[in-house]
C-alpha cells in the first residue's frame, strides 16, 4: 500500500472534530477513535478523488 497524500490531514482533521465531539459528551478516547476512523475515510476518499 503506497503513502497516500491526504490520509495524514484527513486523519488531522478526523482527530479534531472527533476532539470536539468527545469534549461534548465527556469521552476523551472515544473521541480519538471516532476522530481517526473519520480521518481515515477522509483520506482515503480524498486520495482516491486524485487518482481518479
Amino acid at each position: 500500500m503506497r503513502k497516500s497524500k491526504f490520509l495524514g490531514l484527513g486523519i488531522a482533521l478526523g482527530v479534531a472534530i472527533g476532539t470536539s465531539i468527545g469534549v461534548a459528551i465527556n469521552q476523551m478516547a472515544t473521541s480519538l477513535a471516532i476522530g481517526i476512523a473519520i480521518g481515515t475515510i477522509v483520506g482515503i476518499t480524498l486520495d482516491s478523488r486524485q487518482n481518479k
